[in-house]
């Protein structure tokens, strides 16, 4: 089975050592013992270990959040590692916002001069919700490039002076209706509102969603139900790594309660159509 990855970080000794160093996350790596399950490996043992798996592509999502958390652009080392690994990696960059033009200028400089594939936010990290103004200019110019989005979700465990309300899909939902040509990817399944972003990807043709770090939480059920009734081709598997072993992942996966053609949806063929990759 091919495999893309919508939401993978090389667990390289490096980028182990800077989650773990992280002073914002520093709470919720401790509450779920990061430390204790990080499996810091070299790239070339990661990317085999990919190859092995059937993982094809490995989608790289910046973050930059420097306004508000003082953690600058993820950009630069995605950009290095798709330099090493052309073939292997697809970079999404990170943007803040409170950055105005600055941070259209960044996007346009990372998908012109550094072949992005397209672009992330993260509404709690910005303390704003998805459908705040600041945001606009972002989808307006994703639209242009023809590029998706990644919103990140999730609760924000121990993130200090992150509000769940912000990563709420409804804000997500006006958004999709406002710009019903942007390409949206909600990350980590905006849990905990499983029905609430349920029907928001069902209602919304542009909108997809993955599930990483909540497959197996309180109410995670309903989110295969939908898989298997509603939303199985707009399912996208994201490990989360380095926070989750990917291996283990497509393990997971292969465990739940997918239909057989949905499961392949989930896997590959949702994010190949997505990408532009078909064929």
């Amino acid at each position: 089975m091919k495999i893309i990855d919508f939401r993978f970080r090389p667990s390289t000794p490096d980028a182990v050592q800077g989650m773990l160093n992280n002073k914002v996350f520093g709470g919720m790596f401790e509450l779920f013992k990061y430390a204790d399950r990080a499996k810091p490996e070299p790239i070339e043992k990661i990317v085999a270990d990919m190859e092995k798996q059937g993982v094809v592509k490995g989608v790289v999502t910046g973050r930059d959040a420097e306004t508000t958390y003082g953690l600058g652009s993820a950009n630069p080392g995605i950009v290095a590692l798709m330099k090493q690994y052309p073939d292997k990696f697809i970079g999404f960059a990170g943007l803040d916002p409170h950055k105005g033009m600055a941070a259209i200028d960044e996007l346009k400089r990372m998908v012109n001069d550094h072949g992005m594939r397209g672009a992330a936010i993260d509404p709690y990290l910005a303390r704003i919700p998805a459908d705040h103004a600041k945001y606009y200019p972002i989808y307006a110019k994703c639209c242009e490039l023809d590029i998706p989005i990644v919103i990140t979700t999730g609760p924000a465990t121990l993130v200090r002076d992150a509000v769940m309300d912000d990563a709420h899909p409804r804000h997500i939902d006006r958004v999709a209706a406002d710009f019903p040509d942007l390409k949206i990817v909600i990350s980590h399944g905006a849990y905990p509102f499983v029905n609430e972003v349920i029907m928001t990807v069902h209602r919304n043709r542009n909108v997809y969603i993955d599930l990483a770090e909540y497959e197996e939480q309180p109410f995670s059920e309903g989110y295969f139900q939908a898989a298997n009734t509603l939303i199985g081709d707009k399912m996208l598997f994201a490990s989360a790594a380095p926070f989750m072993d990917f291996q283990e992942q497509i393990a997971l996966y292969k465990r739940l309660p997918f239909k057989p053609e949905v499961l392949e949806n989930v896997m590959y063929n949702n994010a190949a159509r997505l990408l532009g990759l078909e064929g």
